[in-house]
């Protein structure tokens, strides 16, 4: 049983689409962060409708750093006992 053309086209253009994401997100992380940047901003902008800025949460990047509220000098744990 042969599958319509189109059909073909669209897996065949998954498969590339998945594989240039995962190259982008191995070879060039901060490229990609930036792309993400961009096409998120404009999205999040005020007066915009909730289901837009809702994308835009899920397109823009994670956080750098794993600093906490304070700054992130690791040391706000605590003390160890002795």
């Amino acid at each position: 049983m042969d599958l319509p053309l189109w059909l073909q086209y669209l897996v065949v253009g998954l498969v590339v689409a998945a594989a240039l994401w995962i190259f982008l997100k191995k070879q060039l992380p901060g490229t990609l962060r930036r792309a993400r940047l961009a096409l998120a901003a404009p999205l999040v902008r005020e007066g915009r409708p909730a289901w837009m800025r809702g994308l835009a949460r899920r397109i823009a990047p994670p956080a750098a750093g794993s600093a906490g509220a304070c700054g992130g000098c690791d040391n706000c744990g605590p003390e160890p006992k002795r």
